[in-house]
């Protein structure tokens, strides 16, 4: 479990736990809202079927106290750089401070893994929560792109 001891807007504690035989499902079925489409997939499955069918994604459940709330995935590339992916808050539980705890808490514990050259992320720029969300947390654009996506580095400590 990855735990930064913070907590959402309605005093949950929010962690980050292995997706494992008793929660797969209810990450699984975590989805965004529908005008979140454009930018995440519909269901969290999808990211579950990335980091399961490949080496370089590791998926996470975000809970709020015992309930699965989202998702959010983490890899690391080849110049050691630590990347967050694939985070779906639920529609149901959005707006109460599960994404930024999710990013602080995950961003924190990348940056001390050994051998860590930078945390990043990428996000759609039409995104608005996302582009409001991340500089907030420390990250700034790098001028660079993957795909469609603008890349951001954390810059500063995260702070939810």
């Amino acid at each position: 479990m990855i735990d930064s001891k913070l907590r959402d807007r309605a005093g949950r504690h929010v962690t980050l736990r292995p997706v494992d035989d008793d929660n797969w499902r209810a990450v699984a079925d975590v989805a965004p809202r529908d005008d979140q489409r454009a930018w995440v997939y519909p269901m969290a499955a999808r990211y579950l079927l990335t980091s399961l069918r490949g080496d370089v994604w590791t998926s996470l459940a975000v809970c709020a106290d015992d309930t699965v709330v989202g998702h959010v995935m983490w890899g690391v590339d080849d110049g050691g750089v630590r990347w967050i992916g694939g985070m779906v808050v639920d529609a149901a539980e959005q707006g109460r401070g599960v994404g930024a705890a999710t990013v602080a808490t995950l961003a924190t514990w990348l940056r001390a893994q050994p051998g860590c050259a930078a945390v990043r992320l990428s996000y759609h720029p039409d995104n608005p929560a996302a582009a409001t969300l991340y500089p907030r947390l420390g990250f700034a654009l790098t001028g660079e792109r993957e795909d469609d996506e603008v890349v951001a580095e954390l810059v500063t400590p995260p702070t939810p």
